[in-house]
């Protein structure tokens, strides 16, 4: 575990540092108040820290407010350092947000008993943060594509579609549906379909872009968002995504299967008064028409329009403007 150690004596430094390499510790230093808060701040923060209370510039006392006010996750396990033995004084210090304190000169076996109960509180925040984040997970991913769930897409989706309004950029939404998956359930088992719906989340993954958004909708059914894609965009890169899950094989079985999906794709916008639940709506009538008319295939819908009948063709150039 690394340990941070900021006391302005030199010696007082080297005695614990040695110590507390001796103890397996990996030790960090600080010469003074200043350069231990930046130690703290660091992403890779050091989980204990032993502060001397009296340092130039900076006092421990005033590094452990300035640790406690930012309420930073994970908790940093505080030791003051210093040769106050006045009651008044270690309440000060312990209302600062000090968690311990330690007197000099320090005892060995007194210290390694602080530290210990220290590690103890560090490892169980760090078990309460990881469980903390298992449950976030479940409830806003899906259990077995790791996608986001249903009403996390939707959410995400309200925020893209206020943030758009408001910076006036357009946002495509784009819904995808596995082609023929039953047959793939009736012909393979329903392990084979859960591996098939994992590789093509996998493929979508990979294909979108870094700030772009996918969750599982339902069932073999897939809700993308778009940021900033105008109805041009949007149609070329569902495109794009719908060529990338179709151009490789899966192994199901000793056999071969391809995997192809129809595409539904609508925009969003600046200043067209779209709800969430009209732009789903919308994408999933162009899914239904490219599902009509043949599957494997992207068809767009703008806003305000109606489908298509089944036996016209659409051109997406001239649909978009």
């Amino acid at each position: 575990m690394k340990i941070l150690i900021a006391d302005d004596s030199l010696v007082s430094r080297h005695l614990l540092e040695a110590t507390l390499r001796k103890w397996g510790y990996d030790v960090a230093v600080a010469c003074d108040g200043e350069e231990a808060l930046a130690l703290l701040q660091k992403d890779d923060a050091p989980a204990l820290a032993i502060l001397d209370w009296m340092m130039p510039g900076m006092t421990g006392l005033e590094v452990c407010r300035r640790v406690r006010v930012r309420a930073r996750e994970p908790y940093t396990y505080i030791l003051l350092l210093t040769s106050k033995s006045q009651k008044e004084d270690l309440i000060e210090g312990m209302e600062a947000g000090a968690d311990d304190y330690i007197t000099k000169p320090f005892d060995q076996h007194e210290l390694q008993v602080r530290l210990r109960a220290g590690t103890r509180l560090v490892d169980l925040q760090a078990e309460l943060l990881s469980a903390r984040e298992a449950l976030r997970e479940q409830a806003t991913k899906d259990s077995l594509t790791h996608l986001w769930n249903r009403s996390s897409i939707f959410d995400i989706l309200c925020r893209e579609l206020a943030r758009g309004q408001r910076e006036r950029t357009p946002v495509g939404v784009v819904m995808v549906d596995l082609d023929h998956f039953k047959s793939i359930n009736d012909n393979y088992g329903h392990f084979a379909g859960d591996a098939v719906l994992c590789e093509a989340s996998r493929r979508m993954q990979n294909a979108i872009r870094q700030y772009d958004s996918i969750g599982r909708y339902g069932g073999e059914e897939f809700l993308i968002l778009l940021t900033g894609c105008d109805e041009e965009a949007s149609w070329a890169q569902a495109e794009r995504l719908r060529k990338q899950l179709n151009q490789v094989q899966m192994s199901l079985q000793e056999s071969s299967v391809g995997v192809s999906a129809s595409f539904g794709v609508t925009t969003a916008l600046p200043g067209q008064p779209w709800t969430p639940e009209e732009l789903i709506h919308k994408a999933d009538e162009a899914l239904y028409l490219a599902k009509r008319r043949g599957r494997n295939r992207v068809e767009f819908l703008p806003h305000g329009s109606e489908p298509a009948p089944v036996n016209a063709t659409v051109d997406i150039e001239t649909a978009v403007r």
